[in-house]
This record gives structure tokens, C-alpha cells and sequence, in this order.
């Protein structure tokens, strides 16, 4: 075959396939030719981009993995452990217990080279907690290590048997001694409301210690009753009673009168003067004992009047608490979790304390409650349902209590924590993964939003918050941008609130009528949509797609959106630029009036245009009679001041009516409420015939199942 010409080599070169097929070939070889140079500069830009691209996987990993308390968790610990093997009875004489008026023995037994030599040993416990946690630390970071003394775990065993089991003989021998002496007094004792009785009496009248030693090794036994086996018995109820009310009643009055304190001068810095004197080692073990046992019968009870009882007295004994550290720590964390988790006159108790103990004693002590708080209130948001609004609402606004103890620690606090916020918004923003979004659309992450915003408006008037502003305004319109469906609508419509409440507090300008509109312009349906199951836009903040055709979903959303668009042109009502500013709000209401048909719809939005209009021209007219231009800035803030310091305008006695209705609606559906269920369709049929409780019912199931075999032969 002769040489091909040139136009059929031009032919062959750009469209026959075999043509193609050796051109590909050819370029995988020229790959093969680079030098080891080239070769190795490409190693490392793949290295690079590898490298690069795990980083943003890793990235993208914690983004999914950070819980959102993790600004807190660092100083979420106790800090401090308990030194004392004890196990909580105080040495005794058998005379009191048999109620006679023998002569009373000695309260502590040894002198002053004993108490000496426990001080030390105290010391040395505390420095063996303190290297311990170190190890802990270190074998946490080092998993290497930590296999290491796993498989040298018997040979230490056995070196620290060989070595201290004389110590531990000798050491332990009085303390097993005298607990196994009180174990044996206390074995088989029935306790009446007379010996309780004759123990008060010897107490108040002749002071006598013996007496409240007793008392108080009985109130051990009572608030460690059913927790362990104890060998006192109580004769009936009314016993029990009546000694626990006994001893919160009148200890911390017998306890600052053996420490010589009066009223006055009952304060942490008292208790601590007396550490190093005689005296305070004569009472230490009645105080820790009363205030153990205490801490033990908060973890115990579950009646909520004899925890509100006992947190009322236990405050009461705060300055106690400063001479044993391990015990406040566990103050914190009992109170914290009942205020978490109670509700009522208990979680106001126990906020109580948290809020003493925050302001009285160190700033580590303010970072531990805090910190404890936030996590526990995260904790309780994941589970936010209509029955604990309020409750939640409780915690928020305690929480900003807190936290304004100390604004400026706070501040920092809140600051990490917004910008892990943030990181997880530009996460959703940057990839809108599923997980991103609900991560982002939960209530964990929208009361973390609203506790924030309410530290603002609590504290911005006497802190410079400006720049924490204008970062949780950022937040809040990503938010926004993020979740632009009606199925967000609850969603968005908090974002709406928090945003009035941040330019109610600064008195800054937030322009929300865009978003308000575009909730109420929503269309859902061509005509009138279908009844639908009751909605209640504030326990929830997605919707199934089942409700958006409802008539329901249409006035939820236009009555959520009368309420917001009231309370901004309430804050701006009496503002020199207010006709300006509900220019254009108007003449979409006006519009959106115009197409509705539905009559009480129609007559909700008119009344708001009516009242608008009549502030508009109120403003409008006080506006032409004022001399100063609009460069006087001074004159401007003054404009109408008088006004609304009196809120008598029209327009805040309509937004009144507002609440009213808005108050009276949450009411009615808080009595009855019905979560919407998905339509019935074929691909998921077992999706409708879920019960009450969550479970499938069988039998429904089962007979779908059995119809759809018999209509298969005729399809």
C-alpha cells in the first residue's frame, strides 16, 4: 500500500479511532520518560494535595464530631477528690444512745501530735490524688503507655502488696477498729422520735456534743437509707421525718455556735481563719459529716418539697463549704443537675445556690458553674417539646444570670463559642450535607443562638458587646440564607425574633421585613388549602411536607408574621423616619390583602395596614412641625421621646392586642395539639400506620401486605 496522501493523512489524524487509540498510548509512555526530577516533584504536589485534601476531610470530620459544649468541657470537672477513706460515722459514746445523763465522753479521742500526724497523712493522700490524676492524663495521651502498664499491671501489684501491705495493716488497723466499734452500736438499733427527741433536748438545753454526735451518725444512716446496708432501723416513717427536719432545722445554728461565729460574721473568710486553730479540729468532723450526709440526701430523695427543704438550709451553710473543696464540688454538680432537670420552686433552689456559690467564692469555682450549666442546658435542649418551653425558658434566663456575674470572663466564653457557631454555619454553607443541615436546624443549636442573644440584650447597656453584636447578627442571617423553604418557616421565623430582640436591646437597626414578607407571600395552594392538623410554630423547627398544602400552615404563617412585623414597627414607631421606613412594607401588605379571599385573614392583615398608616401619618405630622434638619443629630434621638416613655400611641395599644390574641392562641393549643403525619402513598405504606407510641401496628401491616398479594395476579 503507497504512502497516503496529505489530506488523508490530515483525516486519519483527527477522526479514525485506531488513530486516537495509538495517541493515548503514546502519551502514557511520554509519562513513563520524565526524569526522576520531574518525577519527583509531581510525588510531592500529589503529596500535597493529598495532604490538603485530608485536612479538609479532617475538617469536615470535627465539624461532625465537635459537640457544641466543647468550649466548656475543659472546665466541666471536679478538680478536686476527697482524701478521706472514712466512711462517715463519727466515734460516739454508747451512753447518749441508751438516753441517759451518764457522764459524757470524749468526742475525739487522741491529743495534739495525733491530729498533727492526720493532717499530714491528709496531705499525703491529697499529693497521691494529685499524681494519680497526672497518670490518668498521661496514659490518655500516650495509648503506648497505657499498653505498657497493662502488661506490667500484676508485676506492680504485686510489688505494691509486697511493699505496703505492713503499712496498709498498721495504718488502717484503728480506722477498721473504731468503724467496726460504731458498726457494732449501730447493728440492730431501732431508732424512735424519743430518743430523737432527748437527743434535741440535751442539745438546746445542757449543749451537750455527745448528743449531736448521735444525732448526726443517725442522719448519716437516714440519708444513706436504701443506698447501702446500714444497721439502724427507724421504727416508722414519722421517725425518719422527723429527724431529717430535725437536723436541717437546727445544725448550722449548733455548728456556728461551736465555731463562735455570730450572724454577722459567718462568712468563708471566718471559716478559714479557723483551720489552723484548735478549735476547728474539735469540729471538723461534725461539719463534714452534716454536710456529706446532706449532699447524699439530695442525691436520694425525689420529693421535691423536702429537696426545696434542704437546699434552703443547705444555703444557709454555704461558708462551711470553703474549707472542703471536694464537697463544693459536689454541691455544684447535685444543685446543677436538679435545676437542670426539676422544675418549679426546685430548679429556683437550686439555681440559688449556684448563683451564691458562683459569686462567693474563686473564679475557679464561677467557671466550674458555668460551664456545668451550659452543658447541662445543651443537654436539656436536644429533647425540646411543647411541655418544656417554659422550663427551657427558665434555664436561658438563668443562664444569663450567670453569666453576668462576671461579663468579661463570660464574654470570652461566648465569643469560642460562637465561633464554633460559625464554623459549623460556613460547614452547611460550604458542602449542604445532610448533616451539616441538621446539625444546624436542631434545637441544641438554636437555644445556643438564643441564650447568646439574651446575654446580649441583658448586658449591653453597661458592657461594650458591639463587636459580639454584630458576630451574632452575621450568624442569624446565614442562618437565615441557609434555610430559604417553607418547610423552615418556624425556623426562620425564630431567627426573626431574635434578631427584634437584639435591635430592641442595642437600639441598632436590623432590617427583617424582607424575611417577615417572604413568610407571609408564601403560597401555598391555588384556592383554599385543606384543614389541617394543628400547628404550634414555636415547638418546632421543620415541618413535614404534608402540612405546607394545609389552610392551617397559611394562617399559622400569616398570624407568626402580623406578630413580628408588629413588635419592629412597634420599636420604630416613634422614630423621626418611620414613614420612610413602612413605605414599601405597606405596599406589599397592601398587595398581599388584595389577593386573599379568606375573610378573617383579610381582616387581621387590614387592621395592621390601618395602624401603620395611622402612625405613619401621627409621625408625619409632629415631623412638619419640628425646626431642626436631619443633620441634627441630637434633636433626631429627642424626637418623640415624651411619647414613648408613655407608650399611649394608637399603635402600642394595637400591638398590645397582639400579645393578647397571640397569648390566648398558645394557651388553646397547649391544652391539645397534633403533630401532622406524611400523606399515605405506596412506596411507604407502613409510614401512615404508625401508632401513638412510635410502634407499627402488626396487624394493619400485615393485612396491607396480604391485599397487595391478592391484588398482584390481577396486575
Amino acid at each position: 500500500m503507497g504512502k497516503l496522501g496529505k489530506k488523508a493523512r490530515k483525516f486519519a489524524k483527527k477522526n479514525l479511532p485506531s488513530v486516537l487509540r495509538d495517541r493515548r498510548k503514546k502519551k502514557a509512555l511520554f509519562k513513563k520518560r520524565y526524569s526522576s526530577k520531574n518525577v519527583q516533584s509531581n510525588v510531592e504536589d500529589q503529596a500535597k494535595l493529598i495532604d490538603h485534601s485530608n485536612e479538609r476531610n479532617t475538617e469536615v470530620e470535627a465539624f461532625e464530631d465537635l459537640p457544641l459544649e466543647a468550649p466548656f468541657i475543659e472546665n466541666d470537672c471536679d478538680g478536686v477528690v476527697d482524701s478521706s477513706d472514712s466512711d462517715g460515722y463519727l466515734s460516739e459514746d454508747i451512753s447518749y444512745e441508751n438516753e441517759t445523763e451518764s457522764e459524757p465522753g470524749k468526742l475525739l479521742e487522741g491529743d495534739k501530735c495525733t491530729s498533727e500526724l492526720m493532717m499530714q497523712n491528709i496531705k499525703i493522700q491529697e499529693n497521691l490524688a494529685v499524681q494519680k490524676r497526672k497518670l490518668e492524663r498521661l496514659k490518655r495521651k500516650d495509648p503506648s503507655f497505657s499498653k505498657f502498664l497493662e502488661k506490667h499491671k500484676d508485676i506492680e501489684a504485686m510489688q505494691n502488696g509486697v511493699v505496703f501491705s505492713d503499712e496498709d495493716e498498721m495504718s488502717n488497723h484503728g480506722r477498721d477498729s473504731v468503724t467496726e466499734d460504731n458498726q457494732g452500736k449501730n447493728k440492730g438499733r431501732v431508732l424512735t422520735v424519743s430518743a430523737i427527741s432527748s437527743w434535741c433536748r440535751l442539745i438546746k438545753e445542757e449543749h451537750k456534743e455527745e448528743a449531736f454526735v448521735c444525732l448526726l451518725n443517725a442522719y448519716r444512716a437516714a440519708c444513706h437509707y436504701g443506698a447501702e446496708s446500714i444497721g439502724l432501723r427507724f421504727q416508722n416513717a414519722e421517725t425518719f421525718c422527723s429527724l431529717v427536719m430535725s437536723v436541717l432545722s437546727e445544725a448550722d445554728n449548733i455548728l456556728r455556735g461551736l465555731l463562735g461565729l455570730s450572724s454577722s460574721s459567718y462568712k468563708k473568710e471566718a471559716v478559714l481563719e479557723l483551720k489552723d486553730t484548735p478549735q476547728w479540729v474539735r469540729v471538723k468532723p461534725l461539719i463534714k459529716s452534716y454536710l456529706r450526709s446532706t449532699l447524699s440526701l439530695l442525691d436520694q430523695v425525689t420529693d421535691s418539697e423536702i429537696l426545696v427543704f434542704a437546699l434552703t438550709r443547705l444555703r444557709d451553710s454555704l461558708p462551711l463549704f470553703a474549707a472542703f473543696p471536694y464537697l463544693l464540688q459536689r454541691l455544684i454538680k447535685t444543685t446543677i443537675h436538679l435545676w437542670a432537670t426539676g422544675g418549679g420552686m426546685l430548679s429556683s433552689a437550686s439555681f440559688s445556690i449556684v448563683l451564691d456559690v458562683a459569686s462567693l467564692f474563686t473564679t475557679d469555682c464561677f467557671d466550674n458553674c458555668l460551664a456545668k450549666a451550659f452543658v447541662a442546658y445543651l443537654a436539656q435542649s436536644r429533647a425540646t417539646d411543647i411541655g418544656n418551653n417554659k422550663h427551657l425558658q427558665f434555664l436561658r434566663n438563668s443562664l444569663v444570670d450567670l453569666c453576668s456575674l462576671d461579663v468579661q470572663k463570660s464574654l470570652s466564653k461566648a465569643t469560642v463559642s460562637v465561633r464554633q457557631l460559625a464554623k459549623v454555619l460556613q460547614w452547611g454553607l460550604r458542602t449542604k450535607k445532610k448533616e451539616a443541615l441538621q446539625r444546624i436546624c436542631s434545637w441544641e443549636y438554636a437555644n445556643c443562638i438564643n441564650l447568646w442573644v439574651g446575654f446580649i440584650a441583658h448586658n449591653e447597656r453597661d458592657y461594650d458587646l458591639q463587636a459580639f453584636f454584630f458576630t451574632m447578627v452575621q450568624l442569624i442571617n446565614g442562618v437565615l440564607r441557609l434555610f430559604p423553604g417553607p418547610r423552615y418557616f418556624p425556623l426562620r421565623l425564630n431567627c426573626i425574633q431574635w434578631l427584634n430582640d437584639l435591635s430592641n436591646s442595642t437600639g441598632v437597626f436590623i432590617p427583617i421585613t424582607s424575611f417577615v414578607l417572604d413568610v407571609l407571600e408564601y403560597k401555598t395552594v391555588g384556592g383554599r388549602g385543606k384543614p389541617g392538623p394543628t400547628l404550634f410554630f414555636q415547638s418546632v423547627l421543620k415541618l413535614p411536607k404534608s402540612c405546607l398544602k394545609s389552610q392551617t400552615f397559611q394562617d399559622e404563617c400569616i398570624t407568626s408574621a402580623i406578630e413580628q412585623l408588629s413588635s419592629h414597627f412597634l420599636q420604630w414607631s416613634y422614630h423621626i423616619s418611620f414613614p420612610e421606613l413602612a413605605t414599601v412594607p405597606l405596599i406589599r401588605l397592601i398587595k398581599f390583602n388584595e389577593s386573599k379571599t379568606k375573610e378573617s385573614l383579610r381582616r387581621a392583615v387590614k387592621h395592621l395596614i390601618e395602624q401603620v398608616e395611622k402612625n405613619v401619618d401621627s409621625v408625619q405630622k409632629k415631623r412638619n412641625e419640628v425646626a431642626f434638619s436631619p443633620n441634627d443629630h441630637q434633636s433626631v434621638e429627642t424626637f418623640l421621646q415624651f411619647e414613648k416613655s408613655s407608650l399611649s400611641s394608637p399603635f402600642s395599644q394595637y400591638y398590645r392586642s397582639v400579645l393578647d390574641k397571640a397569648a390566648l392562641r398558645s394557651s388553646h393549643k397547649n391544652e391539645k395539639i397534633s403533630l401532622p403525619r406524611r400523606d399515605k402513598s405506596k412506596r411507604k405504606r407502613d409510614d401512615s400506620l404508625i401508632n401513638v407510641s412510635g410502634h407499627k401496628d402488626l396487624d394493619t401491616v400485615n393485612g396491607a401486605k396480604k391485599r397487595v398479594k391478592r391484588r398482584a395476579p390481577k396486575a
